[in-house]
């Protein structure tokens, strides 16, 4: 195990039977998540990028069996900010906070038109930002629009690359559909962010190395992995979940096949571990994305419940999460964060 380790670290590369027995391992998580820091370290630093978080709708078309969004959840109370409150709330996090990136988070919404998104994307971009966006799947003239307005990063992630196990748990959808918007964002000349769903009903370790693979085939600029956290009122509320171990290994292993690309130690890690996002972030991850929704929208954005809110901006501003850096050794990086293509 150890010499697969060394050579993900010096290489970069493995082959999909060695992904495979390093998720199956148990005795060198240890390992693998310290070749992951040192590799972190060496390409994209000690810096720690944070990008304001803004979920600026919970409707949502699709009906996946997971997100407590989905169309068929009734006992959620919907909302839908409108564009002066997103753009008041992106200034507040840019000009009175010091973010330098803003991501705007969504359901898959239709009431925010093309037209409407690149207005509000426009505005955001006058604040001297970096802006992505997560709502989900559109058409290639969308993205173009969206590039064209001043978007810079989009998050869609494939949630797994087992086709079956995909229309199985996200119905009327296509996991050919979501592939090729993937391939949309990139033609359009947007950063490309995926990821990954860890633990879903039927999911095998076979499948998450394939995922881990597919990032590196298409090329990735930030990577999301996280657990499955069952939802009550979703068809897979009775459903094991993901952990954190496993989470944090799959992150680990996309760390050292992808070197220099943005990884965020997600929420999702900090709900199921205490100080998950930490760990998280001495095995890879250099991104956090703290939550600058108000907090009367915030409690109904349930993608999945009991969210951790240690990343929630409050009147302390950024203090909070500075100090739990500096615990760590880390510290805010100052840049925007696009990710910065290196040789190994």
């Amino acid at each position: 195990m150890l010499e697969i380790i060394q050579k993900a670290e010096e290489q970069h590369t493995l082959t999909f039977n060695e992904i495979v027995e390093l998720l199956k391992s148990d005795s060198c998580l240890p390992e693998i998540m310290s070749a992951a820091d040192r590799t972190r370290k060496k390409y994209v630093g000690d810096g720690v990028h944070l990008r304001a978080l803004i979920e600026f709708s919970n409707f949502c078309k699709n009906n996946c069996c997971y997100c407590g969004l989905r169309r068929d959840n009734h006992n959620i109370e919907r909302y839908r900010l409108d564009e002066e409150t997103i753009i008041t709330l992106a200034r507040h996090a840019a000009i009175d906070l010091g973010f330098k990136t803003i991501v705007l988070q969504s359901g898959e919404d239709l009431w925010f038109t093309q037209e409407r998104m690149c207005s509000i994307i426009s505005q955001i971009k006058k604040l001297d930002v970096a802006l992505t966006l997560s709502i989900g799947e559109k058409s290639a003239e969308d993205y173009k629009a969206y590039k064209e307005a001043g978007c810079d990063r989009f998050l869609l992630r494939i949630e797994t690359t087992d086709k079956k196990l995909y229309e199985r748990h996200d119905p009327q959808m296509s996991w050919r559909a979501r592939y090729q918007c993937l391939k949309d964002i990139r033609k359009a000349g947007i950063e490309v962010g995926s990821g990954c769903l860890v633990g879903l009903p039927g999911q095998s370790i076979e499948s998450l190395a394939r995922d881990i693979l597919f990032f590196k085939t298409i090329n990735a600029d930030m990577i999301g992995i996280g657990p499955l956290i069952p939802h009550p009122d979703t068809p897979l509320k009775n459903a094991q979940g993901g952990t954190f171990t496993m989470a944090v290994r799959v992150m680990a292993i996309t760390r050292l096949l992808l070197p220099d690309i943005n990884i965020p130690a997600t929420t999702a890690m900090e709900t199921l571990e205490s100080d998950g996002q930490i760990k998280a972030l001495q095995a890879g991850a250099n991104v956090i994305m703290p939550n600058v929704t108000l907090a009367q929208y915030r409690k109904n954005y349930e993608l999945y419940p009991n969210k951790s809110q240690t990343n929630a901006v409050n009147t302390s501003g950024l203090e909070p999460i500075r100090k739990r850096l500096e615990s760590i050794n880390r510290f805010i990086a100052e840049g925007k964060g696009y990710h910065q293509k290196q040789r190994s």
